[in-house]
């Protein structure tokens, strides 16, 4: 770590021993908020798409001869079909499916295009949807479809995490730039920074996006944020990874700085204390909060 004076005068951490252990203290346990849980646009949005076929499907609800009236219905309406996959939880279109496992004879289902209604209703009625709606475990198509879209959202929940911490950091970074005259791109490419103003970086992959690219009057500053709530492996990869990036920016002529945080980092802290060991900054939202982050780029 850099022996920056600021993290004496700020924090009254005179060592990199003290520097790093109010880096392990001052984690954040969670940075969610109420958007973390559903992205209620999204939902609507999906439903909204497939309403009418929905509404539609709620006619069958208790149906004696269903299978009959599923057919007619999706003779009459073939855009129903379209919507089965999103019933039973499945993003895919195209489906392949061992109709007759004995012998292992796939079946395959494209539901991007208009399919027969009989194979819709062959869907609906081996996957047990139909029986569902004929015993009346489901009243209500259009609430069961949220229902299900709700629980797929949830698969989002991780990458909503990340873009939280992206989107945290950029608080403070677009505050500090306004107030300085700084200039940043979020989700900086090296085509973005070198049309921008000028400048070489070396990336393994020309479309690798940085966070946060900052250009001081003196320096330009790439910036890389996440969040870890619990520990594991990828910690440790993340942090030699970031050891690599730091010395060939630096051999750019470039500075790194690393925001980090959650209390993944207080069961993975050898890794941590690695890449702060070989790196001049690596800081927290705490950090940045007492105005660590706006020091170091005036350095």
């Amino acid at each position: 770590m850099k022996n920056n004076p600021v993290f004496k005068r700020i924090l009254n951490c005179g060592s990199d021993d003290e520097v790093f252990s109010y880096l392990i203290g001052s984690l954040k346990e969670t940075i969610k908020s109420w958007d973390y849980f559903v992205n209620w646009n999204k939902v609507i949005h999906n439903y909204r798409d497939v309403e009418r076929s929905l509404n539609l499907l709620n006619t069958l609800v208790g149906k004696k001869n269903i299978e009959e009236e599923a057919l007619a219905l999706l003779t009459d309406y073939p855009q129903i079909v379209g919507v089965i996959p999103a019933l039973l939880a499945e993003r895919e279109k195209k489906i392949s499916l061992l109709v007759a496992p004995d012998n292992f004879n796939a079946r395959r289902f494209d539901f991007s295009k208009p399919l027969p209604a009989k194979d819709g209703v062959l869907f609906l009625k081996e996957s047990g949807f139909l029986k569902l709606l004929l015993n009346r475990n489901i009243k209500s198509v259009p609430d069961y479809f949220i229902g299900v879209e709700v629980g797929l959202d949830s698969n989002g929940r991780k990458n909503r995490s990340g873009t939280a911490m992206e989107n945290l950091v950029e608080f403070f970074v677009k505050d500090i730039c306004e107030r300085n005259g700084y200039e940043y791109i979020a989700q900086a490419t090296a085509n973005k920074i070198k049309a921008k103003w000028n400048k070489e970086i070396t990336v393994k992959k020309s479309s690798k996006r940085i966070d946060f690219a900052i250009n001081t009057p003196h320096k330009l500053y790439l910036i890389e944020t996440n969040f870890y709530g619990g520990g594991g492996s990828k910690l440790k990869s993340t942090a030699g990874e970031y050891a690599d990036i730091y010395r060939q920016w630096t051999e750019d002529g470039h500075q790194f700085i690393w925001v980090t945080d959650g209390y993944g980092w207080k069961t993975t802290q050898r890794p941590l204390r690695d890449t702060f060991n070989t790196t001049d900054y690596i800081i927290n939202i705490d950090m940045i909060q007492k105005g660590i982050l706006e020091e170091v780029l005036k350095d």
